[in-house]
């Protein structure tokens, strides 16, 4: 007998393998959700908060406006389309989000160190106070997000579209910019100590007193 595919069976680990299926305002929070396969999977506008997802396969997955406060995420989330999701002190710590959808996502006070965002669309995410220590934004989109306070030591931002982000008081050492589009962004007081620059636009952005306004640091 095919046993369906409700809250309780996917909590109670009788279906694992949920990929391309219907989870639309599924309730899973706090659900031990680790090693399941959501590949493809809608799962629009459920609510995560607090669930377990380390090695989960979340590939392609649909997760537009889904809740996942505080959730294990430390998953395969490549292509997926968080856009507008809540990810609030969620723990990406190495997740691989290559090509994801963040747009207008909130991820603030979120765990990313180590993460693989390359050609991620954060257009407009909030990811203030978010720990991004040694991440891979090679690429990625991150104009109009709002990155006050964040810790992007180590990380790599080559390439990526910065225009009008705000940086203000991030911690920016040994961060790779080289060749990054960061015209009007907001670098007010943040910390570009070791910071490479090379080939990078400043153009009309806030950069006074950071080091970057010296030109040998951006040629």
């Amino acid at each position: 007998m095919m046993t369906s595919i409700t809250p309780d069976a996917i909590r109670t680990g009788q279906i694992r393998k949920l990929a391309g299926c219907e989870l639309e305002d599924f309730d899973l929070s706090s659900a031990q959700l680790n090693g399941f396969v959501f590949a493809g999977a809608h799962l629009v506008g459920s609510d995560l908060t607090e669930a377990n997802l380390q090695g989960a396969n979340l590939s392609g997955s649909n997760l537009l406006g889904t809740i996942l406060v505080r959730a294990d995420l430390r998953a395969n989330l490549t292509g997926a389309n968080l856009m507008q999701a809540d990810l609030s002190s969620a723990d990406l710590r190495g997740a691989n989000l290559r090509g994801a959808n963040l747009m207008g996502a909130t991820i603030t006070r979120a765990t990313i160190s180590g993460a693989f965002m390359s050609g991620a669309n954060l257009m407009s995410a909030n990811l203030s106070g978010a720990d991004l220590r040694g991440v891979d934004l090679r690429g990625a989109n991150l104009s109009n997000a709002n990155l006050q306070g964040v810790d992007l030591s180590g990380a790599d931002l080559s390439g990526a579209l910065l225009h009008e982000a705000n940086l203000e008081e991030a911690n920016l050492q040994q961060t790779n910019f080289s060749g990054a589009n960061c015209t009007r962004a907001n670098f007010l007081c943040a910390d570009v100590e070791g910071a490479i620059a090379i080939g990078a636009s400043f153009l009309g952005a806030c950069v006074t007193g950071t080091g970057f306004d010296r030109p040998k640091d951006r040629t």
